[in-house]
């Protein structure tokens, strides 16, 4: 995956999420938004992943090496980067 690649998945990553947070905000106070939720942590971690790949590959282009040795790494060890 290659840094358009990544960057278009971070947006359609994005553009779900406000679609569903948009819907959210518009659905009616008892209307059961687990799916929704449980979507919204789904994308919130793959976001996770997409930046971290994409900041890997800048550093590896960066220091001279290969960006495409750059993996995604597990979801526990990205979630929440804020580097």
């Amino acid at each position: 995956m290659d840094e358009r690649d990544i960057l278009q998945r971070i947006t359609s990553l994005v553009d779900e999420e406000r679609e569903l947070r948009e819907r959210a905000e518009s659905a009616s106070p008892d209307h059961d938004h687990v799916p929704d939720r449980l979507r919204l942590s789904q994308l919130e971690q793959g976001l996770d992943q997409c930046w971290d790949l994409l900041r890997q590959r800048r550093a590896k282009k960066q220091y001279g090496e290969n960006p495409d040795d750059a993996a995604a790494r597990p979801v526990t060890q990205v979630e929440g980067y804020n580097g």
